[in-house]
């Protein structure tokens, strides 16, 4: 069971490390330093941004979930 849980937190780990590093720079942090903030924002967030919010925010309950799971079944496991 604690073999299932560990596999599954290495794949939620990149898979939202994947989906973060997928977002559009907002300004104000390290990619403006390294020529990111060169790019004008047209409109608003479009809807493949959105999607790719609430997508990135359901991996990341998931990911916490496993990780309270985990952490539950190796403190009792003994």
């Amino acid at each position: 069971m604690v073999l299932g849980f560990s596999i599954a937190l290495v794949v939620f780990s990149l898979l939202l490390m994947l989906l973060v590093l997928m977002h559009k720079g907002k300004g104000g942090g390290l990619s403006d330093m390294f020529g990111g903030g060169m790019q004008s924002s047209v409109g608003g967030s479009s809807v493949a941004e959105r999607n790719l919010d609430r997508i990135t925010i359901v991996i990341g309950l998931i990911w916490f979930a496993i990780i309270v799971v985990l952490g539950l079944l190796l403190k009792f496991q003994s």
